[in-house]
């Protein structure tokens, strides 16, 4: 009877935590939705006071705070793509990644988003056909609207979507509302539609080449800190290089543009240059280390957080765009009573981006931080920072190529590759051998393990049956992005024949 009423009692115990921990969630939850808006009341109470330039106009008004609104949910979704590995990895706590992530990106959009910005995203619609200015606000209002309801549906069910995407659906959405298919550019949209397959495809089977590459230049060797020595001044030297490169050619694309051959000696000379630095500091580095895969990964936990910094850097200054392109093109035409495919961004407009940004990545981005650093794939510091060398290296090889990438794709596409390889290579006995133990202590947290192990012994065989990728989280993830345009696009039509019914009687 006794045990009886104590099984009950810390059945009800466990009750009891539970709904307190639900309380103290929901009341999180409330609070950042107070705060979000209280940003947002901020922003509206500037313009009515002159300190955001609105010259009394209310659709410039409206405009300011769903850009704002933009912004933060910018900010909630997109930063798990640069932040979520390094968290994932422990390279980075929580606390850590948020102040990087906001401070890049507000570095990003403040310093190199550039004065001059695109109206009509991708120039997905011909603003030739739209039959007046007022219904170009209507419709860019609409659709900046749409991509940030949507972003925010995707970010509460925790799905990494394409901003870039969402407001592209947003536009053409819109765009059609207003003008009629004939309005869409339909080459540029079909290869926007191609990104969706490209740019997972080409993130992750680079990411999975990269890891592949230090696993058996390194991981894979008998003597790894020696192997270390020689390999990881080429792996970094190889980041600062392509790094280097990328922050030319995106983090800075608004202010300046090199030619490519000033891009391809740039990028061989940092390599040379870095590799010269890097060969000695790591060897010292490496003295006394464990010939222990954790202990040599740890050589790589400081370029994984520099190169977290410059995707948050590029970032901010490439989709801070998504969120000010269209605030700009209302400004414009209600300034002057035009319609513009291009339109100044006064530092007020990058500065509302970018503080937009970094209190959605504040208050919002930790789900998202979780579902890419921890929910898809179990992350360690070589794997994150394949994850972000394959995410540079793609957005570079796309961009020369002329094809539209979505960084967000090529990111999470990463996590998948190298997921994805570590399934490969256990169930295929590939890589460094481990004991028995190992073995019953859930392989070692996912490594591979080599055929020295018998195959007849039990436990391998249970080891192959293991799933390293969850596949809820990959559907739910393809699904959510194949839906993002035409859901984007369905709503900004909405929003936009809402503010028509408003102001035509």
């Amino acid at each position: 009877m006794a045990q009886v009423k104590k099984t009950t009692l810390d059945k009800d115990l466990k009750k009891v935590a539970t709904l307190q921990s639900a309380g103290l969630d929901a009341g999180a939850l409330s609070l950042k939705l107070m705060l979000a808006g209280l940003f947002l009341v901020a922003i509206l109470a500037m313009t009515f006071t002159g300190i955001i330039p609105a010259g009394g106009s209310y659709w410039i008004i409206l405009a300011t705070v769903i850009g704002g609104y933009m912004a933060m949910n910018i900010g909630a979704n997109d930063v798990a793509n640069t932040m979520g590995p390094a968290v994932g990895s422990k390279s980075l706590t929580i606390v850590q990644a948020l102040i990087v992530a906001a401070l890049f990106n507000f570095l990003g959009a403040l310093i190199a988003g550039g004065d001059v910005v695109s109206t009509v995203s991708k120039g997905i619609i011909d603003i030739s056909v739209i039959e007046s200015t007022d219904v170009f606000i209507w419709a860019m209002i609409g659709a900046l609207l749409a991509a940030a309801v949507w972003v925010n549906l995707a970010t509460a069910i925790g799905a990494p979507v394409s901003t870039t995407h969402a407001i592209v659906g947003g536009v053409m959405g819109a765009g059609i509302a207003a003008a009629g298919f004939v309005a869409v550019n339909w080459p540029v949209m079909s290869k926007i539609a191609a990104s969706w397959v490209i740019s997972p495809l080409m993130g992750g089977g680079l990411a999975a080449l990269f890891l592949f590459a230090i696993k058996t230049l390194i991981l894979f060797q008998e003597d790894m800190v020696a192997a270390s020595r020689k390999w990881v001044p080429v792996f970094v030297a190889l980041m600062a290089s392509i790094f280097s490169v990328y922050l030319a050619m995106k983090g800075l694309k608004r202010i300046w543009k090199p030619d490519d051959l000033f891009l391809i000696a740039q990028g061989i000379i940092v390599f040379f240059v870095a590799w010269a630095l890097l060969k000695p500091a790591i060897a010292k580095a490496s003295e006394g280390l464990e010939n222990k895969r954790s202990a040599v990964a740890q050589l790589f936990k400081m370029p994984l957080i520099f190169a977290t910094a410059l995707l948050a850097f590029a970032h901010g200054a490439n989709d801070v765009s998504n969120a000010v392109g269209p605030l700009a093109g209302v400004i414009s035409a209600v300034q002057s009573g035009g319609i513009q495919t291009k339109a100044s961004a006064p530092i007020w407009i990058l500065g509302l981006g970018g503080v937009g940004i970094g209190i959605g990545i504040y208050l919002f981005g930790l789900k998202l931080m979780k579902s890419v650093g921890k929910k898809i794939t179990r992350l360690n510091i070589i794997r994150a920072y394949a994850v972000a060398l394959a995410a540079a290296t793609t957005v570079i090889i796309a961009s020369t190529l002329g094809l539209p990438v979505s960084s967000t794709h090529v990111a999470i596409g990463g996590v998948f590759g190298v997921g994805f390889l570590r399934e490969y290579l256990t169930n295929h006995n590939i890589g460094r051998a481990v004991d028995l133990t190992s073995l019953n202590n859930g392989l070692d947290n996912g490594e591979e393990v080599l055929a020295a192990v018998p195959p007849s012994n039990k436990k391998l065989k249970k080891a192959k049956k293991r799933k390293l990728v969850r596949r809820n989280y990959f559907l739910t993830i393809i699904a959510a992005w194949i839906i993002t345009v035409p859901c984007a696009a369905f709503l900004g039509a909405m929003f936009f024949y809402m503010l028509r019914g408003m102001m035509v009687p």
